[in-house]
């Protein structure tokens, strides 16, 4: 069965459009309770968080009738992030948790995530078997095993103290000025406090969400913002995390961005000499920088790629051992302390090293040099299939030929937006320019 709801990380859409309506978020809700619901006896438990998007009490509300009318009992976090979902699924032994937010999409996007009862997200095999449930329709659970919900008070401060236990056990951020932009999010509360809890002054940005400004010119997506504040306030470092905090941008005390792979970077390399990085490996995707792919090689380390997305990173580390991994766009994935990526642990992690080694930030977050990258996208009218045609197909093949040996070239539709992702790495940046140009103009003809 080919899966129509279920993208690269959940279901996500324009809120109030199709797939992400009421009508569809309690059917949705209806068929993960049926799925996750044990057959014997005992509690049958969910936890659901959100960020900040107004949509998120619509869709909080429909998920939560469709689920407790399956027997299961709902306790509802509020906002938090979805690192939080992962790690207070299994800490409360629910079955299933249930993350409401589109991530990094403005605000009239909204998704729906599942987490199973050990923290992970759930394959795509477990997403089809829902999808088939949808499809199926659901019996309702006996009017006398129908669910609860009630609210639980206090989801964020146990993902504070977690958060808290990744920081080394006796370092302090005392004198440490932190710019923290929390993109109007999830994490609004949790990331300045656990920074002024460890000692750091706290430069807050983007920490008043109305619902409608979430990711709005700030958070990973737009560091502009945190990187002017890192400047006028004169402090030490920027961490910069999307809508709900799974993801992290570092900017070093000269306004410079650092993208994940430079902190992965980092990270593998200090693990590696500490004698904890599992198998000499670090996971990443397609996506992540050839200089990354030559950083490790320079010091016998592996880089193991996988296709795009978090969950993807996570499977392969689970199934072969390795315990870190992450994306070029700032999902770090530390499977020694959370199940999927988490923004503010790994932002904690590069303020921890900042502390060992008493070097700036414009130092750490500078590894290895980048091979100049390109990405471009190009938007499709849903229906086409513009990777087919022939005249695409041909730029591909020209390119592909073009850079045989001293580059890379990546094209592959986005599984969260109607996107054509165009992207090609080369140190020669003028082919760069006309291979990837060639190919976004054949590709748009074609949509």
């Amino acid at each position: 069965m080919t899966r129509k709801l279920f993208g690269t990380d959940g279901v996500r859409g324009t809120a109030n459009a199709h797939p992400m309506t009421a009508q569809m978020a309690l059917a949705i809700g209806a068929a993960a309770g049926r799925y996750f619901r044990r057959e014997s006896g005992g509690t049958h438990r969910v936890v659901i968080g959100k960020d900040t998007r107004l949509s998120g009490y619509m869709f909080e509300t429909a998920l939560t009738a469709g689920l407790t009318s399956t027997g299961m009992n709902v306790l509802l976090l509020g906002p938090v992030p979805t690192p939080a979902v992962g790690l207070l699924t299994p800490s409360m032994r629910a079955d299933v948790g249930i993350m409401i937010s589109a991530s990094h999409n403005p605000a009239h996007d909204n998704g729906i995530k599942f987490f199973g009862p050990d923290g992970f997200k759930l394959s795509d095999e477990a997403e089809t078997e829902i999808e088939a449930l949808i499809e199926a329709g659901v019996q309702p659970a006996q009017a006398g095993n129908i669910g609860r919900a009630r609210r639980i008070d206090d989801g964020r401060f146990r993902y504070q103290e977690r958060v808290k236990s990744s920081f080394p056990q006796g370092m302090r951020l005392d004198g440490m000025k932190v710019v923290i932009d929390c993109a109007n999010g999830a994490a609004y509360r949790a990331a300045p406090e656990v920074l002024w809890e460890l000692g750091a002054e706290v430069v807050p940005v983007g920490t008043t969400p109305n619902g409608l400004n979430i990711n709005d010119n700030c958070g990973s997506t737009r560091p502009q913002a945190a990187a002017e504040a890192v400047l006028a306030h004169g402090a030490d470092v920027g961490i910069c995390l999307d809508g709900d905090a799974d993801r992290v941008i570092l900017i070093d005390e000269t306004g410079a961005v650092a993208d994940g792979d430079q902190l992965m970077a980092l990270m593998a390399a200090r693990w590696a000499e500490e004698g904890r990085l599992s198998g000499g490996t670090l996971v990443a995707t397609v996506m992540s920088n050839l200089g990354l792919e030559r950083f490790l090689d320079a010091r016998g380390l592996r880089l193991e790629r996988t296709k795009v997305g978090d969950r993807y990173v996570v499977e392969a580390m689970r199934a072969n051992g390795w315990n870190l991994g992450g994306e070029q766009s700032g999902h770090i994935v530390m499977t020694d302390y959370a199940t999927t990526g988490d923004g503010l642990m790994a932002g904690l992690q590069f303020l921890a090293e900042m502390v060992r080694t008493g070097q700036p930030a414009s130092t750490l977050a500078r590894s290895f040099e980048p091979v100049p990258q390109l990405l471009k996208n190009v938007r499709f009218a849903s229906g086409s299939a513009p990777l087919d045609s022939t005249r695409v197909r041909s730029a591909i093949a020209e390119a592909e030929a073009a850079l045989t040996g001293h580059g890379r070239l990546l094209i592959r539709k986005s599984g969260t937006e109607p996107l054509i992702r165009v992207m090609a790495e080369c140190e020669d940046e003028a082919l760069l320019a006309r291979l990837v140009d060639g190919i976004v103009a054949e590709v748009e003809a074609a949509a």
